[in-house]
């Protein structure tokens, strides 16, 4: 059967605008400071990436130099409105219109920032970006043993999928990959449990979650 199909754009280096986070391609002079700052004192943000952790400001700025030259992937700079202040960072990556697959990747986020409000924004912005582009599969992929980023993919509604094994080598160690996806078809029910969650009503004075990502994700929505 046709899909009709007709191959998705490439992602731009516009920022990604939320209500309480704004995605900006990342830049060494406007969010070098502000990214190292947030992240001096976590070396564990690292463990499961392929880089860090830094040995000073000056070695973290080279590193984002080269990233902001990127443009697959294309890091972005995760921009907390309300400190006005870059907290964390993103990729969307491993770019494929011909077949409409992209890759959410390259995700760290401060403490400040994790199981937060911005943080599930910062996902939900670069998941609608990809659909919006005409992308029939948007994927997440992680190092096996990095229980928190499974938990998470599951928690923003990605389907698990498997364990690619021996996939990488990362810092002389042989790497696990699980994958995680979510299709174009899914889409529209995982945006409508996103926005119902991320909607101001949603949270009572003191900022606290009124209903759970996971039901509104569990309820079934109209297509």
């Amino acid at each position: 059967m046709s899909l009709h199909w007709k191959p998705a754009r490439l992602p731009d280096r516009s920022p990604l605008e939320g209500e309480t986070v704004r995605l900006e391609a990342v830049d060494p002079e406007r969010h070098g400071e502000q990214l190292f700052a947030s992240l001096t004192g976590h070396d564990e943000l690292w463990d499961h990436l392929a880089y860090g952790p830094f040995a000073d400001q000056a070695a973290f700025e080279a590193w984002l130099a080269e990233r902001a030259a990127s443009s697959d992937p294309l890091f972005y700079a995760v921009v907390d409105r309300a400190a006005g202040e870059a907290r964390g960072m993103a990729a969307l990556m491993r770019m494929d219109p011909a077949n409409g697959v992209i890759e959410v990747g390259h995700i760290w986020f401060s403490p400040e920032l994790q199981r937060s409000r911005q943080a599930t924004e910062a996902i939900y912005l670069t998941a609608r970006y990809a659909f919006e582009l005409g992308n029939r599969r948007f994927e997440w992929k992680c190092d096996s043993l990095n229980g928190p980023s499974r938990r998470a993919a599951e928690r923003f509604g990605f389907t698990f999928e498997g364990i690619f094994r021996q996939h990488l080598v990362v810092k002389d160690r042989n790497r696990d990959t699980a994958w995680f996806s979510i299709t174009d078809g899914e889409w529209p029910s995982r945006r409508a449990a996103f926005e119902a969650w991320l909607a101001p009503s949603n949270f009572d004075a003191e900022g606290r979650q009124r209903r759970r990502l996971a039901d509104l994700l569990a309820r079934p929505h109209p297509e």
